[in-house]
């Protein structure tokens, strides 16, 4: 699963052409931590997921992979 959320993250920002340093600073976390998630390191927790559904308006159904939305 880290890899399809790491896919899911990379593939939004790219979208809305962030880096990482960019999206660490909207979402108030490290560029460490949205460099662990986008490199398939670490999974966000539930709450970062939130976040991340959030800002990008998606689903965290879709950040996770259950479904394709």
């Amino acid at each position: 699963m880290k890899i399809l959320v790491a896919e899911r993250i990379r593939e939004l920002m790219k979208e809305r052409s962030l880096n990482q340093i960019q999206l660490a600073q909207n979402l108030g976390v490290t560029q460490g931590m949205v460099s662990a998630w986008v490199l398939g390191k670490k999974l966000p927790s539930i709450s970062n997921l939130w976040m991340l559904a959030d800002y990008f308006g998606v689903d965290i159904d879709y950040l996770i992979g259950r479904n394709n939305d």
